[in-house]
């Protein structure tokens, strides 16, 4: 009778270790299809280091750029957040 007990519980963990890694696994999958997402927030990124080493302000125009770039990259964070539910 001991016997039955202690081989289903290495089937159970590997039930519930399954059940829990495919369950991340999942969202990771999930979290990579977003690749224009993925695309754009690198391509803003770049776009902000670019005016971050752009000399003179541009008569407020650069300082005003960056705080627009920051404010899309923070939108796109949000979307790919959203788009992982």
């Amino acid at each position: 009778m001991l016997a039955t007990p202690r081989r289903s519980f290495p089937v159970s963990l590997a039930l519930v270790l399954g059940l829990l890694l495919g369950s991340t696994l999942t969202g990771i999958a999930f979290a990579a299809y977003q690749p224009h997402m993925i695309a754009a927030l690198s391509s803003l990124r770049v776009a902000r280091g670019q005016l971050e080493v752009a000399v003179h302000n541009k008569g407020g125009h650069r300082v005003r750029a960056i705080a627009l770039v920051n404010a899309a990259i923070k939108q796109v964070n949000i979307g790919i957040r959203v788009g992982n539910r």
